[in-house]
């Protein structure tokens, strides 16, 4: 089963997004504190509707914390990058794989493009700077899903 992993998180809008998707492909959500809004239940309601309730969502404090959980659980960590040289087509994900997906305002630290596998990329016309998180996120994630297969998914919505 892949993951999706949200590096402290911006805009609960785009959260919300990010797991409304999640709960419609039985996919979990790890999301990587501090964020730049109130992470808890109500907040996410308001962004991520009814649909939370259909999701697991794992809060890890700190990426030292984060770090520490995907060790143990022998995930490989495919960051979602801009600075990323392979396209996300073109990279040979397995089940277990955790995809994270940068801060909105600033991405992500050296030090979590250091601690990851792979470094991926959407593929995007000269002289655009990026897609939203979400969009990207649905993308990698699609393929992700469509490579290793989709498990809790039963048909189109």
């Amino acid at each position: 089963m892949l993951r999706l992993a949200l590096y402290q998180p911006d805009i609960p809008q785009n959260t919300g997004t990010m797991l409304r998707m999640a709960a419609c492909l039985g996919v979990p959500v790890e999301i990587v504190e501090p964020a730049g809004f109130d992470v808890s239940d109500r907040h996410l309601r308001r962004s991520g509707l009814d649909y939370l309730d259909h999701v697991t969502i794992s809060r890890h404090r700190s990426w030292a914390a984060f770090e520490a959980w995907r060790r143990e659980a022998e995930a490989r960590l495919v960051l979602a990058t801009t600075a990323g040289a392979l396209p996300y087509t073109d990279f040979a994900f397995q089940a277990g794989d955790c995809i994270l997906m940068g801060r909105e305002s600033a991405g992500v630290p050296e030090v979590v493009h250091a601690a990851a596998d792979a470094r991926v990329v959407v593929p995007i016309r000269a002289g655009m700077r990026s897609l939203n998180v979400a969009i990207a996120a649905a993308m990698i994630l699609g393929e992700g899903l469509r490579q290793v297969g989709s498990g809790d998914t039963v048909r189109a919505g």
